[in-house]
């Protein structure tokens, strides 16, 4: 095999189907790796898009002489650099699963990077607006019918950004008010939305009209990206007042804590969320439990009294 890496790709996309966001990351991370394993820095200037860059890639070959002490050394090249633990060890599962691929395809005896261990990152709390300031942006932050459906959606379904950008009409069943996702892995579900997203949904419709295609578009009606829906959600924080930064991923992970905080099933939550394993939506106990201590902190008397007395 004289290009392992664009093997390991072409069977990431056309085998296992996943997302060209995902694809992206992979490619990105694993040239790094490349140019890091072939002597060169294993991080570019942003010009790494650039016509002309492929070119400057070391020769893929050079992957299959690698060894333990070259990732090793490659980790601790990213930590000087001063990428954070869970960029570095999102890295490292890459590389990972590129030579476990490479194994399963008999190109090489073992996995080099099988027995490096990552960096341990500390445990870092889901970002979640309390339910009163969810209710501040969604009643005041979008500027037209389009940002206050985008907001309504996000916040009634959970769904992720990419899922939100990849939704068309034809999967929004207005009569029952469910969306029909495709998740990651290609994994289809049903996502129920309520009154009030129900409300800023026709309110745009009516705007957007009935053609087929993508839900959310531009005003030349071409579907919304990615960056596009990011871009709407901050700018509708910043129009309702907020000082912190505000993402489509804020607003998932508020659903979520909110249902919790509400007594609503973990796997009922996992379900909606789309999550493969419940260990993910595990932790947003975790959030509670960290809210309610807080609460609690600034709430109870012999909280209180237990902190003026420290």
């Amino acid at each position: 095999m004289t290009d392992p890496l664009a093997a390991f790709l072409r069977h990431l996309g056309v085998e296992r189907l996943v997302s060209p966001h995902t694809l992206k990351a992979y490619r990105t991370d694993l040239e790094q790796f490349l140019r890091f394993a072939g002597g060169l820095d294993p991080v570019p200037a942003p010009a790494a898009d650039s016509p002309g860059a492929a070119s400057a890639l070391p020769d893929p070959a050079v992957l299959l002489d690698v060894d333990a002490r070259t990732v090793r050394a490659w980790l601790a090249r990213l930590h000087v650099l001063g990428l954070d633990p869970v960029s570095i060890g999102r890295k490292l599962a890459a590389v990972r699963s590129l030579y476990r691929f490479l194994v399963r395809r008999a190109v090489l005896d073992r996995n080099p990077a099988r027995e490096v261990r990552g960096p341990r990152p500390g445990r870092k709390l889901a970002a979640f607006l309390p339910v009163d300031e969810t209710a501040v942006l969604l009643d005041g932050g979008g500027a037209d019918a389009r940002a206050r459906a985008v907001l309504e959606v996000l916040y009634a379904t959970g769904l992720r950004v990419s899922e939100l950008a990849g939704l068309d009409l034809e999967a929004v069943d207005r009569d029952e008010r469910t969306v029909r996702v495709l998740g990651k892995g290609r994994k289809e579900r049903i996502v129920p939305y309520g009154s009030a997203a129900t409300a800023a949904l026709d309110a745009y419709l009516d705007l957007r009209g009935p053609a087929a295609g993508p839900l959310f578009v531009n005003p030349h009606g071409r579907r919304l990206g990615v960056r596009s829906l990011y871009a709407i959600v901050r700018s509708s924080a910043r129009q309702a007042g907020f000082a912190r930064r505000v993402s489509p991923h804020t607003l998932r992970h508020s659903v979520a804590t909110h249902l919790l905080d509400a007594g609503a099933d973990l796997r009922m939550i996992q379900d909606l969320l789309g999550h493969r394993r419940l260990s993910t939506t595990q932790r947003y106990t975790h959030v509670a439990a960290d809210q309610l201590m807080r609460v609690y902190d600034a709430a109870h008397p012999r909280a209180r009294a237990a902190t003026r007395r420290a």
